[in-house]
């Protein structure tokens, strides 16, 4: 599948919302969800890249928001203030030339103690994903997901 160029004259603001394309879009970001807990069942989160630059993603968010705490549960509200948004945009254009899909939307824990579910998800671009999830898995906090597999593989192994 090729898509063109959007058309010169096009704007965002009045284009039709397709039913369709919006249930396309849920659909791959759920798959991304699912593929990256898939991950971190196999991997120690500690472990995994999640890009070829996470050192200079991990580095450039520790000196942006010296305030995060990727062991603390997401504020989503602060995180989409205006203050919060002007924040990560500038943050996230760093990325523009350097991260595919770095602005493709994506479903990211609002805690890294916690299972994906309804309530404890939400909704963010890429680059956010790789920022919080990295600063995450340097912090060994994803690996319990590991862990808990290992445990129910051998559980049912045992069996």
């Amino acid at each position: 599948m090729s898509f063109s160029k959007t058309p010169t004259k096009f704007n965002a603001e009045e284009a039709d919302n397709l039913e369709d394309i919006e249930k396309q879009f849920a659909v791959k970001c759920v798959q991304h969800m699912e593929t990256y807990w898939k991950i971190l069942e196999r991997v120690k989160g500690s472990t995994l890249r999640l890009t070829k630059i996470d050192d200079e993603i991990y580095e450039h968010l520790k000196a942006d928001f010296p305030e995060f705490d990727p062991a603390e549960t997401i504020d989503e509200d602060a995180m989409k203030s205006k203050e919060g948004k002007d924040r990560w945009r500038k943050f996230m254009m760093t990325y523009e030339k350097k991260v595919d899909d770095y602005n493709f939307g994506t479903i990211l824990r609002k805690n890294a103690k916690e299972e994906n579910t309804e309530h404890g998800t939400i909704f963010v671009p890429r680059m956010q994903f790789y920022a919080v999830e990295i600063a995450r898995n340097r912090n060994g906090l994803n690996d319990w997901i590991y862990e808990k597999a290992q445990q129910e593989r051998a559980a049912r192994s045992s069996a």
